[in-house]
C-alpha cells in the first residue's frame, strides 16, 4: 500500500473517532440537561389517581353535594366511590354486607358493632394495621390511649375517630343563681341546694311557682344520670371491687345516687316525666324559661344560649364541671374516646399494596389542610380563621348540611392529632365548657371491661341492660323500693349476668 493511501484511511479513522466522541457528548449534554422522573417535569406523565371503596353513615336526609369530594381528590390524587347509607339503616346494611360478603374497601364500625365483629376479626377477615402505622407521617401521631381502647386482644384494625374522653358537667342559668345568691355548685349538696332553690325561691321573680331546677330525659347515659353517679363514685359500666370486675350497679355508691335522683324527682326539683322525655323537650324546658340546669355536654351551652337569648335576651348561662360526691372526690365518666372505626376487610382488600395504597388516603385526611376541608369545607366559603381556630361565615344551615356536614363521618383523629382547626366561639361561657371539658381528663372514670371478652354479654347485653335500666327508672319514680331493686339485679345475674361477670373477669385475668 502507498503512502498516501496510509495517510487517507488514518484520516478517516480519525474523522469517524471525532464523530464518536461529539455523538458521546452530545448524548451526555443531553441527559444532564434533561429532568429525572423524580423532578417532576410536565414531560413525566402524573400517576393515575387510586380508586377504592367506602361505606360510611349518613346524617342527612340527602346525599352531598360532590364539591367537598372533589377538592379531596384532586389534592389526594385518589377516586372515591363513597356509598352512603342512612343511619337509620347502617347497622342493618353493615349485617347484610358482612353476611354477604359484600364489603367495600373501607367500612365505617361503631364501637358495639366491633364487639359483633371480633369472631370474624380473630377469623383473619380483617386486616391488622397496627404493624403500619409508623410507616406513615400522621397516622403514626394517633393518640396512643385511645389506639389501645379500640384494641381486640392488644392489636389494631382501624383508624379511629375521635372524640372528646368526657364533656360531661353542667349548664346553668348564671342570672337566677344571682337572683338567689348562690354560686357554681362544687358538692352534690349544693348541687341539690341549687336545683332546690330554682324551684321553690322563685328564681325568676314572677311570684309564680313556674320554674323547676333541672331538665332531664329519657337517655340514662348520655342525660343527667350517669354523670350525677360519677359525681357519687359510681364506676363506668364495671368497676373493681375486691378484685372482681362487677358491673357498675352492684356498686354502693350506684344505690346512693338513686337516691339522690329519687329525691330529686319526689321534690318536684326535676321535670315528672323525665323518662319519656326527648332531648329536644328537655333542651325546650331550658330555652324556655321553665328549667334552670342542664347535666350532660358542656359543649350545648352554645346551642341552648342561641335559642334562648332568642325568647329572653337578659338570659344568661353558666357552665361547671368539678362537683365532688359525699366521699370529697370527684370524678367523671369516660367515653373511649372514638366515635366509630374505620376498618378494611380482607374479602375486597386483597393485598398488603391496596392496604398501603388505602392507608395512605386516611394518612392524608390528616394532614391539616385536608382535615380542615373534610371538617369545615372551603376557607372563605364556609369559614374564616379568627385567633387559629375556625369561623362559621354562613348561616345557612342547609349550605353546611348539603355541603359539608356528611363528611363529617370521615375525619380521622381529632384536633390534637390531626392538627386541624377547633371552633372558634365569641361566646365566652362556650370558651369557659371547652377548657373544662380538657380540665375532666385530670378525672375520668374509664370503663375496665372496655376491651375484655364476653360472648354472653355481645348476645344478651342489650336484653339485659334493659331488665337494669327499667329498675333504675323504677326506683327513682318510687314505683319499687331498694329491696325491689335488689330482685332485679339478681333476676339480671340468673338471666345471663352471671355469665358475662364470670366471662368478663377471665378475660380481664388473661390480660393482667
Amino acid at each position: 500500500m502507498g503512502k498516501s493511501n496510509k495517510l487517507f484511511i488514518l484520516g478517516c479513522m480519525f474523522a469517524f473517532i471525532l464523530v464518536l466522541l461529539s455523538a458521546c457528548n452530545k448524548n451526555e449534554s443531553a441527559s444532564s440537561d434533561e429532568p429525572s422522573p423524580a423532578e417532576g417535569t410536565d414531560s413525566v406523565e402524573t400517576e393515575e389517581p387510586f380508586e377504592f371503596s367506602i361505606m360510611t353513615n349518613l346524617h342527612t336526609p340527602e346525599t352531598p353535594a360532590p364539591k367537598i369530594q372533589e377538592l379531596i381528590e384532586e389534592k389526594t390524587n385518589y377516586k372515591l366511590d363513597i356509598q352512603w347509607v342512612p343511619d337509620s339503616s347502617y347497622e342493618e346494611r353493615l349485617n347484610t354486607a358482612f353476611a354477604t360478603g359484600s364489603f367495600p374497601d373501607a367500612v365505617r364500625v361503631s364501637f358495639a358493632q366491633l364487639n359483633q365483629f371480633k369472631d370474624a376479626i380473630r377469623n383473619d377477615q380483617f386486616w391488622e394495621i397496627g404493624p403500619y402505622l409508623d410507616q406513615f407521617e400522621y397516622l403514626s401521631n394517633l393518640n396512643e390511649e385511645i389506639l389501645a381502647n379500640s384494641a381486640v386482644d392488644g392489636k389494631l384494625y382501624g383508624v379511629y375517630q375521635g372524640r372528646p374522653l368526657s364533656r360531661q358537667g353542667i349548664i346553668y342559668r348564671k342570672d337566677w343563681a344571682d337572683n338567689l345568691g348562690l354560686e357554681a355548685p362544687t358538692t352534690t349538696e349544693e348541687f341539690m341546694e341549687m336545683v332546690r332553690a330554682f324551684t321553690e325561691d322563685d328564681p325568676n321573680g314572677t311570684g309564680r311557682n313556674d320554674t323547676i331546677g333541672l331538665a332531664d330525659r329519657s337517655d340514662l347515659i348520655y342525660g343527667g344520670f350517669k354523670t350525677i353517679a360519677s359525681w357519687f363514685g359510681t364506676p363506668n359500666e364495671w368497676g373493681l371491687k375486691d378484685g372482681e370486675l362487677l358491673p357498675e350497679f352492684m356498686f354502693p355508691e350506684y344505690m346512693e345516687s338513686l337516691k339522690f335522683y329519687r329525691e330529686m324527682h319526689s321534690n318536684g326539683y326535676i321535670n315528672q316525666d323525665f323518662p319519656v322525655t326527648s332531648k329536644g323537650d328537655q333542651t325546650a324546658l331550658l330555652t324556655n324559661g321553665t328549667a334552670g340546669v342542664y347535666v350532660g355536654s358542656m359543649e350545648d351551652v352554645t346551642s341552648l344560649n342561641n335559642d334562648a337569648v332568642a325568647l329572653n335576651p337578659d338570659l344568661e348561662f353558666d357552665v361547671q364541671n368539678y362537683v365532688e360526691g359525699p366521699h370529697g372526690e370527684f370524678g367523671v365518666w369516660a367515653i373511649p374516646g372514638f366515635g366509630e372505626l374505620m376498618m378494611f376487610p380482607k374479602s375486597s382488600v386483597e393485598s398488603e399494596e391496596k392496604l398501603l395504597k388505602i392507608l395512605g388516603f386516611y394518612d392524608q385526611l390528616m394532614n391539616p389542610e385536608i382535615a380542615n376541608i373534610l371538617y369545615w369545607g372551603i376557607e372563605g366559603e364556609h369559614y374564616e380563621v379568627k385567633d387559629g381556630r375556625a369561623a362559621a361565615i354562613t348561616d345557612d344551615q342547609q349550605k353546611i348540611d348539603r355541603e359539608i356536614r356528611p363528611y363529617l363521618t370521615m375525619e380521622v383523629g381529632e384536633p390534637a392529632t390531626s392538627g386541624r382547626y377547633s371552633i372558634y366561639t365569641d361566646y365566652e361561657v362556650r370558651q369557659k365548657a371547652d377548657q373544662m371539658v380538657l380540665e375532666n381528663n385530670d378525672y375520668l372514670i374509664n370503663n375496665l371491661a372496655l376491651t375484655l371478652d364476653s360472648p354472653t354479654y355481645i348476645r344478651d347485653g342489650d336484653r339485659l341492660k334493659q331488665m337494669i335500666d327499667d329498675a333504675t327508672v323504677r326506683y327513682i319514680l318510687g314505683q319499687t323500693d331498694e329491696a325491689g331493686f335488689e330482685a332485679a339485679v339478681e333476676n339480671w345475674k340468673s338471666q345471663g349476668g352471671d355469665a358475662i361477670i364470670e366471662e368478663f373477669n377471665a378475660s380481664y385475668e388473661e390480660l393482667n
